[in-house]
């Protein structure tokens, strides 16, 4: 049976395009607010222990083994009038708006006297709280399925969903220090009390905006390749993804990307780098963040014109692999650093940037530490995101493979990956800062400490550099090509357009395939 030459693609909007990954935005309010602040509020507010808050988070991760793929198939099974996705994204938004604003505000004020409710209280609303998170967070994922399956607009997801990050995940960023210096450190009451409420107002804001975007393609006409879905039991998801090597091994990398950004921008990694070591929090965190941000605008270029022109496999392993190489340099200057001594230590500029005192002083090591992170920086963070649009494919893969469109599975797998890593981040923090006998999260007023310069050297650099190398093996026998990914588009819409024509979804399997469809 032969086909006529076939695209197969499904075009978004520009503004779909630019306002579905403003979900990602939504969620990466929370991971600010949360997972980057959670050690501090338990241990530095709520008088919890240090080591019981960090290996909650990670429990909690471990319960998502359960809980992720219950989701997933909730919303594979989802077609309502509101769609697949959007009741997800909305539900998951009010949820955690509501977990975090009652954890963070009401529970510092039950009495100290009633510790064991403030445990409990702890508990309960992170569990919540980690629900909402694993609604909307699997919609970035899975929803890129119906927004596009253009091999020349998913690498754009890319760039718009760090955008979308951007405004949540950057803003949060860099409101934190000026709430935190105003309420007198990030383990007050005042700040996470302060910070919540502007957060929880953004994530909103940045959801509704991202349920426009998908509100056009959330219907059954882009669902996979028609006709009767069957249903599928949740024991068989595990079978699905033993099967599918692409996305084993996008879950490698993915994990890898997610570790090596939640550790090395973890806060209490940066304050011991630029407060306790550096001792100039204030003078080295924002410039330095700016720097980074500078420096990743031309890589988000350079990553979408590779992925457009040789596959987003190529473009991943590219410029995970100058970053690896770049925090050499970085390495190699923190391990030249030395306590009190000025041609050894970062400095841009000292006193207060907009108040009296203020006073430039940049060295040779700073330049030196500006180029290799810079460059570093920028080009793993314009890849820490792209996984997330591969996923995409390996749904489409799977659609491919066994005729199951499983979005939702896909989805939360990812999800799951997020939060075990982001929780595991917080873990090795919390058990380096220990060895150097802290018993709380340091913050950026937080004392210098022997052996605090090895612990940064190990979190901020030897962490991320492994976990960099465990991406670029796992992505080396990736499959899922820029050329593997137009035939597979291609196969899929043909038998989509045969299912229409009342051909049976076997025989569309069957009988259209690589050898009988051409690609344009």
């Amino acid at each position: 049976m032969s086909q006529e030459p076939n695209t197969g693609l499904n075009r978004a909007k520009a503004y779909q395009l630019a306002l579905f990954p403003l979900n990602n935005g939504a969620t990466n309010v929370y991971f600010v607010l949360v997972l980057s602040y959670v050690l501090n509020f338990g241990s530095g507010v709520l008088g919890m222990a240090m080591v019981f808050v960090s290996a909650l988070i990670t429990g909690m991760r471990v319960c998502d083994a359960i809980t992720d793929p219950i989701i997933g198939a909730l919303i594979d099974k989802t077609n309502g009038r509101f769609g697949k996705f959007r009741p997800y994204m909305v539900l998951g938004n009010l949820i955690m708006a509501g977990s975090i604003l009652t954890l963070y505000v009401l529970t510092p004020m039950i009495p100290e006297s009633m510790m064991v409710l403030r445990y409990a209280a702890f508990i309960v609303l992170y569990f919540i709280w980690v629900i909402g998170y694993t609604f909307q967070t699997s919609c970035t994922r899975s929803g890129q399925t119906v927004l596009t399956n253009d091999p020349k607009q998913r690498p754009m997801f890319t760039l718009f969903n760090t955008v979308g990050s951007l405004v949540g995940m950057g803003a949060m960023q860099v409101l934190a220090p000026i709430v935190g210096e105003a309420q007198g450190g990030y383990n007050t009451a005042g700040f996470f009390a302060t910070l919540a409420p502007v957060g929880i107002v953004v994530s909103i804001v940045l959801t509704i905006l991202a349920v426009i975007g998908i509100w056009e393609k959330d219907q059954p006409k882009y669902f996979g390749v028609g006709g009767a879905q069957e249903k599928i039991k949740v024991s068989e998801y595990v079978q699905i993804i033993k099967s599918n090597q692409p996305m084993q091994r996008l879950m490698v990398a993915g994990a890898g990307c997610k570790l090596a950004l939640a550790i090395a921008t973890h806060t209490a990694v940066l304050c011991m780098l630029y407060g306790c070591m550096m001792n100039n929090y204030d003078g080295l965190y924002l410039p330095m963040m700016v720097l980074g941000y500078v420096f990743s605008a031309p890589f988000f270029v350079l990553t979408i014109r590779t992925s457009q022109k040789h596959g987003q496999k190529a473009s991943l392993m590219r410029y995970v692999a100058v970053a690896f190489v770049c925090y050499i340099g970085v390495l190699a200057l923190l391990l030249l650093w030395r306590q009190g001594d000025p041609a050894w230590n970062l400095s841009i500029y000292t006193g207060k940037l907009f108040g009296e005192g203020f006073k430039l002083s940049i060295n040779l090591y700073t330049v030196l530490f500006i180029i290799f992170f810079g460059i570093g920086y920028g080009a793993y963070y314009s890849t820490a995101d792209m996984p997330i649009p591969m996923v995409a494919d390996c749904s489409d893969y799977e659609t491919y493979a066994s005729g199951k469109y499983i979005p939702g599975i896909m989805g939360t797998l990812f999800s799951l990956v997020d939060k075990l890593v982001s929780s595991l981040a917080s873990l090795v923090v919390t058990i380096a800062v220990s060895f150097i006998g802290l018993s709380s999260i340091p913050d950026q007023y937080s004392p210098y400490v022997p052996g605090m310069n090895w612990v940064v050297i190990a979190l901020f650099c030897i962490i991320p550099m492994v976990a960099w190398a465990a991406t670029l093996l796992a992505m080396k026998g990736y499959a899922l090509t820029g050329e593997r990914m137009k035939t597979i588009q291609a196969v899929n819409a043909a038998r989509k357009e045969a299912i229409a024509k009342g051909m049976s979804l076997e025989q569309a399997m069957q009988t259209i395939t690589d050898n009988t469809v051409e690609v344009k």
